[in-house]
Parts: C-alpha cells; structure tokens; sequence
C-alpha cells in the first residue's frame, strides 16, 4: 500500500508505526506539524530507514498561537489547507490521521474523499469535548455557545471516516453521546518508542554534563501546557529546598513552562533547573539520569488522555509520580503496570508525600522501575501494533472497493 500517516504532533510511536510499516514493504510518507514546539520523535531519516519511507514537514506562515482561541482555529484551518496540499501530493492509498485540531482534520479528511482513499482517524482525544471544557474553565462560559457547533463537527468527522482507530474503549460512550453510531471501532492502545529508549546508566554523558549524576532528580520531560499545573513543580522544589541532594529538573515546552521560567525568574529556586526539550537523540540518556520521572494532568484533562511522556517513561524504567484524575487512562495505566505512585489531580499535600516516600524508599523505586519496563517490554512491541493497523487498513480496502462495485453494479445493469 502506498499509506500517509499525518501526525500533527510529531510524536516517537507515530513515528515508529510509519517505519515499521515501511519496513513491511508498504511506501509511507510522515507527516507532521513543524511549527508545533512539542516533544518530537526522530523527524530525519536515519541511516537505517528503509527506502520505502519518508517524512515531511508541514508549516504555516506565522509562529502558531495556542494563547488565542480565535487566531489558534484560524490557524488550524491554514495548516489543514497545506496537510492537505502535502498530502495530495504524495497520492496515497490511504490516509491516517492523528492528534490533528478539528479545522485542520476536516480538511485532510476532505482531500482524502477526493482521492478516493479510505479515511483511518486515528482518536487520541475527544477536541470537542475538551474545547468544551476549556471554554467553561478558562474563559469563564463567555464562549460556551460555540461548543456545539464543535460537537456537530467533530460527529461529521467521526461519521465520515473510514475506520476509526480508537487508544482506549473509553471512547465509545463519548462518541455515542456525541451521536456516532458505528457497528464497529478498533481499539489499539497507544504505546511507546521502546526500540528508541534504551535502559541508560544514571551516570552517563547528559547527567555528567549536566551536573546531575550525583543528585537525586525528580524529571519532567514534555510539554508543559494548560492542562498541566506548574504549582506542582515548584511546590516540589520548595519541599525539597533544604535537602542539597535533590534536584527538580523541567525540560519542557508550553505555556505553562514559559510560566514557570518567568516565575523562577522573580523567585529563583537553586533546586529547580529549567531546560529546553531535549533532541529525540539525547532522551534516553535523560531520562536515565532521573531517579523519579514526574507527569502531571489537571482535573479538566478528561478520562482518555495519555500523554506520549508517560508511555517513554515506562520503556525507560524510571519510577512514575504522576498527579492525575484516577479516572484517567494515563493513571489507570501506571497503576496497572505497578510502575509508580498516582495522587488525585489537585491533591498538593499527597504529591508530596508520594515524592517523600519515593525519595526515601529505594525499594520502591527499583520495583516500581522493573515493573514499568517490563510493561513496555510486553506491550509495546511495534511489530505487533504494526500488523494489527495493517488490519485495519486491508478492511477499510476491502470496504471501499466492495462500495465502490455495489455502485457501479446497478450503472452496469442498465
């Protein structure tokens, strides 16, 4: 099959499937937003990259605005216009979609009904229920009559795709709701870059460079956005102040790690360092030099999100302190894998407490460690994930050629 795959996100297990996809003798084409300041996989081909695969960047004329609701969709819908120009381009088969603002999802999905290539949407989130839920939250109602128009869209999409590729049965209740009837979806849990996260040393090149092989880190890697709460972080520097051993380390983009730089510019922390998302080639080796890795999810972030950090976090075997509404699928997954400890989002006083015993507790963290990492080890092998989305992808084939013969057959009988 010639197959595009359209990550907005740029993320490492998207990546990884285009590859193993290509490795299995299909023509694949990434593509991904290159204006998005988010935590990428490996975005240049390497060396050993089969000759069937390709990647390509998409961009937009100006720096995009996640701080303005009105220029962000405006946005979205420039970047939809040039996915689907990229796209089309590339004439593909069939076209996956994911992690993708609906004003841009809309367009890809259009273009590809004109080629005629099936749609595969691949959901990682519900967007209309989460703007829904951001219009209440952050914009106090004002804009809270916009939230059905995006429901309707969204159920357009959902309606028109395909196949629909779900990370979580969770969904199905939400899609019904918005008023979706399917017979079936596939459910293919979402999984991380195990092949690109290595076990690393504590002690090795990125820590010594850093000055961080003789502390104790608790590590933040990722996007830092709004619905993350930075007052954990420096919360947990604070608790920490008096302990000289332990450093908090943030490698982060986004709104709210631009808010705590300027917050640790006004009330400097000497604990808490502050980095620039680290090159996909570096990451394994920073998140070896953690002693604790740290994710954090507000009680808005809904039942399904499972941020891309939390799945690395597993492969690389470091314990997981993560804050998150125990509901959600990201806490449900920790838990499961027994790969750390899990406080309800917004409950300060048990996340540092979790921290506390975590720091203290050298058994608990080798074994919260191990069982993280061999979680990964059992589920995120890529060779199976790759077969079961080729499944979906023969099936949405087969359908759209066995529609295409029902209609020619009456065209014919006349």
């Amino acid at each position: 099959m010639r197959i595009a795959v359209h990550d907005y996100a740029g993320h490492p297990g998207q990546l990884q499937l285009s590859r193993a996809l290509a490795r299995r003798g299909h023509v694949v084409r990434h593509f991904y937003f290159g204006g998005d300041p988010g935590p990428k996989g490996a975005t240049t081909r390497t060396h050993d990259d089969p000759d069937t695969f390709s990647i390509e960047a998409i961009s937009i004329r100006r720096p995009y605005s996640k701080g303005s609701l009105p220029r962000r969709l405006i946005q979205d819908a420039e970047y939809g216009r040039m996915a689907d120009r990229a796209i089309s381009a590339f004439t593909p088969e069939l076209v996956v979609s994911s992690n993708t603002p609906l004003f841009a999802q809309g367009a890809i999905q259009a273009g590809a009904e004109k080629l005629g290539a099936p749609f595969i949407l691949w959901l990682q989130d519900i967007f209309s229920v989460a703007v829904d839920r951001m219009l209440r939250t952050r914009l106090f109602g004002a804009l809270c009559v916009a939230a059905p128009a995006f429901k309707r869209m969204e159920a357009a999409q959902l309606s028109r795709s395909d196949e629909i590729i779900l990370i979580s049965d969770d969904f199905k209740a939400e899609i019904a709701a918005l008023g979706v009837r399917r017979a079936a979806f596939h459910t293919i849990p979402n999984w991380g870059a195990l092949a690109d996260i290595p076990l690393r040393p504590k002690a090795n090149d990125w820590a010594l460079a850093n000055g961080l092989a003789d502390k104790f880190v608790f590590l933040y890697a990722g996007t830092l956005g709004l619905k993350h709460d930075p007052e954990l972080l420096l919360g947990l520097a604070d608790h920490f102040a008096h302990v000289p051993e332990v450093r908090v380390v943030v490698a982060a983009s986004g709104v709210s790690a631009e808010w705590l730089r300027e917050r640790c510019r006004g009330e400097p922390r000497p604990n808490l360092t502050m980095l620039d998302l680290q090159p996909m080639s570096i990451f394994p080796d920073m998140l070896g030099a953690a002693d604790v890795v740290l994710g954090l999810l507000e009680k808005d972030a809904g039942e399904f999100s499972v941020p891309s950090k939390v799945l690395s976090y597993l492969c690389a075997g470091r314990p997981i302190l993560l804050s998150a509404p125990t509901r959600n699928l990201a806490a449900r997954t920790v838990a499961r894998a027994a790969a750390g400890v899990v406080t309800e989002a917004g409950e300060r006083a048990a996340f540092l407490d979790a921290a506390t015993d975590l720091y203290a507790d050298h058994d608990l963290r080798t074994r919260s460690a191990a069982a993280g990492r061999r979680y990964a080890e059992i589920h995120f092998d890529i060779d199976t994930v790759s077969r079961r989305f080729e499944g979906v992808f023969l099936q949405a084939l087969e359908r759209r050629e066995m529609s295409t013969a029902a209609r020619r057959a009456p065209r014919e009988g006349r």
